[in-house]
């Protein structure tokens, strides 16, 4: 892969040539023509890098490209540090001027010697791609050539051959889908089959295919594969010739000659007047869906077209395009798993017990994929089962399996496929998670940073680089190749995960293509000139005199400080991101800020307590996250840092239902950081509160803001900055107390993309712009004590999901009008002091899913008309009164416990000796209800419920 590294040296070219190249002494023509060579070769290099699996002389000619354009960026980058060597001032400064001026004289030889040298190379290298044009060419007009086409289309033939007793755990989406395709009442729709590679879609959808009763209920039928190099006109040709041999009818005179509009209009008049079935097995990419769509017509006779795909995007367009349904392939259960790796292992027999512990390690890296499943059993099967020997070498070396071992083939080209089709910038973002440990959840926001620091985005006018990451992140999850493994209640992802044998993959491909070196073993070594190094063990054998000068991206999990200290004690000048999440670290390495450098700095969730002053020479740095550390101030020199976009210095610490939040003491001239787009969180307690407030109008990037310890004084300048940050997405204001006011009422022009917002604190009224957001997702508003019903402003907001109140209103009643709250999924109301009843009218809050009570210790029965709330799902009542509690819970005769026999999930509990005691109610296939023997849950978290 060497697209990916060429491009971002010529986007450093570029600024060269802008602001430095007059400094170099010699050379310039020398980075001139590597330039002018590398731009011509780059409109090869996406072919090359698909020819690189196949092809051992362009693997060797990509790798000298990629390894002379990182060793040109290191060179570069050598020769700004030497420009931008700080003296200091004075008569010091003078002798350090004169003391470093034979030093940089030598090392700007050394830097020009250096581009000279990669300056002949490079011309070496575009010889050698003048020789393999040709290739290049060939690859271009036919896809096929790149190797992975045929024998793919080889294996997946083989999976529509699959004899019933191989499959397991198929037969109830088989029924699902037969159900589907055979309901008379539905006119013509999609059915989408989506998820990652190896799951079983094709072998599913084959099954449903082949069933006599479908193959009776439709007149015409046909299964078309396509692939990425098949041409439409081939494939339209295809659906015309089965069509044709179904209806038992010759193929049209000059069928074969004709274009795809003449072959289309054929098909849609055929298929006119006929109940059809159409299978579009493994599409991948949306323009193959609206090549093929216009040709099925919407003849209402109950018409089915079944497509399997791994891009989710695919599969939801084309269901809303035309009426249909997106059907997730899910893994294999646990049960399943098992009963398909013994069928496969031991040919049906059990496994013995001396290899049973070794079996469930290995099947639990499967994580239900069933083609990982069978091709490992392949492996096994020829295994002596008297030697556990040989069972636990492939247990140790999975990774080597996988790369080595014939019967693993089709698996490593199936999981591999998914990688090949991805654009270059896509391909570094995939490969950068093989830089987590195994299992390892990763938080969505830290990707998109780590992403952003790296070098990975590319600018796309009209949007922020952090954008353009998210789209990024869509994308693979839309791929199927990253998987969401959990959300909020808006729907936004927060942590995301990979199959571990996709990782295994992924972490080949970085170490073969000098990506990454992922070092978590004492016998793992690192190349001389590492790029990215991720370490997940504290490793001895690392202290051998191994460089890092060259290194670029710093990991670290599971190391101990002494092991910290000795690779932060390496020579690292070029790094630019420093990854210390969850280290044991105490205090700021001193040395970090001599790496000019470096964009991203985390020492998040360690025991870091202050930030020294000569932070202020990291002038590149962008993202500095000091979450659930001990930092309460920094230093004003972080006023420097003009290019920071995200400052993240808070913690939090729950006790029992009360949160406290911690911030860093607001800087006087905050708004010198315009680059900022995030914000967390200030504590707006210091003299000169009101100038801070305006400053934050200066800071027109924002797009989240977090401010603590707010005055009521300060509320009118803070309102008048809040309307100039047009790009802010989410904000969060507490109060200094819990009875001091938040004067916000003065926002007359509220920014319109605001998607989330948490008050904290006493309103004197519901501020009247909040009712004006038709983009507001989520609302909190704690403490807020209102004398008027606040669901009248806010029941019309069109697109609210979540809204959660803690002692927000004083009133007796709180009353959810008809046609109110449309959009609503997730209500919480929490201690409502005076609140005595809860009513729901028929069409309110018809999205409802989860409903949280709690603290409420005057309410005295149900909220009437929970009934008409059919698609609430969950209903929590935490440190309510018992007598509410018992009549839902125990007495099935009463009118209370009627009308929650709804609702699959009901839970109750109290706060007791430092602890969440929390019951769960069980209900029986006939609807009846009781409390759930042994199913009380402890947490001393707060919430204890609200997610």
């Amino acid at each position: 892969m060497a697209e990916s590294p060429v491009t971002h040296l010529l986007t450093k070219l570029a600024q060269f040539f802008e602001n430095e190249v007059r400094q170099l002494t010699g050379g310039q023509e020398e980075a001139l023509s590597v330039r002018g060579e590398l731009e011509r070769v780059r409109a090869f290099l996406r072919v090359a890098d698909s020819l690189e699996e196949s092809d051992d002389e362009v693997r060797v000619w990509v790798k000298q490209l990629r390894n002379t354009a990182y060793e040109m960026e290191d060179a570069l980058d050598e020769f700004s540090l030497i420009l931008r060597h700080d003296h200091g001032v004075g008569f010091t400064g003078l002798i350090s001027r004169m003391s470093c001026c034979i030093k940089n004289l030598k090392a700007q030889y050394r830097v020009t010697s250096e581009i000279k040298r990669i300056h002949s190379r490079v011309k070496g290298i575009c010889d050698g791609h003048r020789r393999l044009r040709h290739k290049f060419s060939r690859a271009q007009h036919d896809p096929s050539l790149t190797g992975t086409d045929n024998t793919w289309h080889d294996h997946r033939g083989n999976a529509l051959l699959l004899d019933k007793t191989d499959l397991v755990g198929i037969e109830q989406p088989k029924n699902e889908l037969v159900e589907r395709l055979l309901d008379e009442a539905l006119g013509r729709e999609v059915i989408s089959v989506v998820g990652m590679g190896g799951l079983g879609k094709t072998t599913l959808v084959k099954q449903v295919y082949e069933e006599p009763d479908v193959k009776k209920h439709f007149t015409v039928y046909a299964w078309i594969t396509l692939s990425r190099s098949s041409k439409i006109e081939e494939l339209l040709k295809d659906m015309l010739d089965q069509i044709m041999r179904v209806i038992r009818k010759p193929v049209p005179p000059g069928a074969n000659t004709m274009n795809s509009h003449w072959l289309k209009m054929i098909i849609k008049d055929l298929l006119q007047r006929r109940r059809y079935l159409i299978v579009l097995d493994d599409a991948w990419h949306i323009h193959e869906w609206d090549a093929v769509k216009h040709a099925l017509p919407n003849n209402s006779h109950g018409s089915r077209v079944v497509i399997t795909t791994r891009n989710a995007d695919l599969a939801s367009t084309s269901c809303k395009e035309f009426y249909g349904l997106v059907k997730n392939m899910e893994p294999l259960d646990p049960e399943q798993s098992w009963k398909l790796f013994c069928r496969k292992t031991f040919q049906g027999n059990s496994c013995p017990s001396h290899l049973e512990e070794i079996c469930k390690y290995i099947l639990r890296k499967c994580e239900g994929l069933p083609l990982a499943i069978v091709a490992i059993s392949g492996v096994l099967a020829a295994k002596d089962k008297r030697r556990i020997d040989e069972w636990d070498v492939v247990r140790r070396s999975l990774r080597a399996e996988i790369d080595g071992n014939d019967r693993l083939k089709n698996l490593r080209r199936v999981l591999s496929l998914s990688f090949g089709d991805l654009p270059h910038y896509l391909k570094s973002c995939f490969l950068h998670l093989s830089v987590f440990p195994e299992g390892h959840q990763i938080e969505r926001r830290r990707l998109i940073r780590l992403w952003v620091a790296e070098g990975f985005v590319e600018r796309k006018e009209g949007k922020t680089l952090e954008e353009v990451a998210e789209d990024y992140f869509s994308e693979l999850l839309n791929r199927s190749l990253m998987q969401v493994a959990d959300t909020t209640t808006d729907g936004r992802v927060i942590l995301c995960r990979i199959h571990d044998f996709q990782r295994e993959i992924i972490t080949s491909k970085s170490r073969d293509q000098s990506f990454a070196t992922i070092a978590k073993e004492q016998t793992d070594t690192w190349p001389d000139k590492v790029r990215r190094l991720s370490l997940h063990n504290s490793l001895q054998s690392a202290q051998q005199n191994r460089s890092l000068s060259h290194l670029r991206s710093l990991y670290m999990f599971g190391v101990d400080r002494a092991f910290i200290d000795f690779v932060l004690g390496c020579d690292i000048k070029l790094l630019n991101v420093l990854d210390l999440q969850a280290t044991p670290l105490s205090r700021f390495p001193v040395q970090v800020v001599d790496w000019y450098y470096l964009r991203y700095l985390s020492f998040r969730h360690t025991e870091v307590k202050t930030i020294p002053t000569l932070i202020g020479r990291l002038q590149n740095l962008e993202t500095l996250d000091l979450k659930y550390t001990n930092v309460t101030r920094l230093p004003v020199e972080i006023l420097k840092l003009q290019k920071l976009r995200h400052l993240l210095v808070y913690r939090y610490e729950n006790i029992s239902y009360l949160c406290y939040k911690y911030g860093f003491k607001a800087l006087l001239e905050i708004g010198a950081l315009q680059s900022l787009q995030k914000l967390c969180y200030i504590e707006a307690d210091n003299e000169g509160n009101d100038i801070i407030m305006r400053e934050l109008g200066k800071l027109t990037q924002l797009s989240r803001l977090g401010i603590l310890k707010l005055r009521k004084e300060d509320g009118r300048a803070l309102c008048s900055s809040i309307m100039k940050l047009t790009n802010l997405r989410a904000i969060s204001v507490a109060s200094i107390e819990e009875d001091e006011i938040l004067d916000l009422q003065h926002l007359t022009s509220p920014p319109q993309l605001l998607q989330r917002i948490y008050l904290k604190g006493r309103l004197e009224m519901l501020p009247n712009w909040l009712a004006t957001l038709h983009s507001l997702v989520k609302l909190h508003l704690r403490w807020s004590r209102l004398k008027d019903d606040p669901l009248i402003s806010l029941q019309s907001l069109p697109n609210l999901v979540h809204l959660e109140l803690l002692q927000v209103y004083e009133g007796k009643t709180l009353c959810f009008k008809a046609k109110g709250f449309k959009k609503l999924r997730i209500l919480g109301l929490d201690n409502f002091d005076e609140l005595r009843s809860v009513e729901v009218e028929e069409g309110a809050m018809p999205s409802l899913e989860k409903l949280i009570i709690q603290r409420c210790k005057l309410l005295e029965k149900l909220p009437s008309g929970i009934e008409y709330l059919t698609k609430l799902k969950v209903l929590e009542f935490f440190d309510m009164p018992d007598e509410l509690v018992k009549k839902f819970v125990r007495d099935e005769q009463d009118k209370d416990y009627q009308k929650v026999a709804h609702i699959p999930e009901v839970y109750y509990g109290y706060w007791r000796d430092g602890g969440w005691d929390v019951q769960s109610i069980e209900r029986s296939s006939d609807g009846d209800a009781s409390p759930r023997q042994g199913s009380g849950m402890r947490s001393n978290q707060f919430p204890p419920c609200w997610k």
